[in-house]
């Protein structure tokens, strides 16, 4: 596993940047560089189980781990989705565990730094360095709207 790290300067506070970050509705536009139509289901709440979906019903099963509100989340993924059915003992769901997905939130001039540090497979590190910025620029054109 390895640990990638995206960071971009959002020209919003910390808190919009958070609520637009976890809200469900723009969580579905700023992660569609990913998936277009994934979503979450559960909660942003520490120690709580949260499930990130595609529309096809694939995904990884995961727990908050930590959270600290406009400051600091942190995501420990702990299995797969595949077909709605959570799997955290396969080959192909261990080879995504354990891994953690961690956003920090920092003021920096007014403005908010949000750094991405994500635990992925190697075979995975292309495509994560391509669709992070594109997830993190649409994250920032959803905050900086009026």
């Amino acid at each position: 596993m390895k640990t990638l790290q995206f960071t971009i300067i959002i020209n919003a506070l910390r808190e919009k940047v958070w609520t637009e970050m976890l809200d469900p509705e723009s969580f579905k536009a700023w992660t569609a560089a990913f998936s277009e139509g994934s979503y979450f289901e559960g909660s942003w709440d520490e120690g709580e189980k949260i499930r990130f979906l595609t529309p096809d019903g694939n995904g990884m099963t995961s727990m908050i781990a930590e959270n600290r509100p406009h400051e600091f989340i942190s995501i420990q993924h702990l299995g797969c989705i595949k077909d709605g059915i959570e799997d955290t003992e396969s080959p192909e769901s261990k080879f995504w565990t354990p891994a953690f997905e961690n956003y920090t939130l920092s003021e920096r001039d007014g403005a908010t730094e949000v750094k991405v540090d994500m635990d992925a497979p190697p075979e995975y590190e292309e495509y994560m360095n391509q669709a992070w910025p594109k997830a993190l620029a649409r994250l920032k054109e959803i905050c900086e709207m009026p």
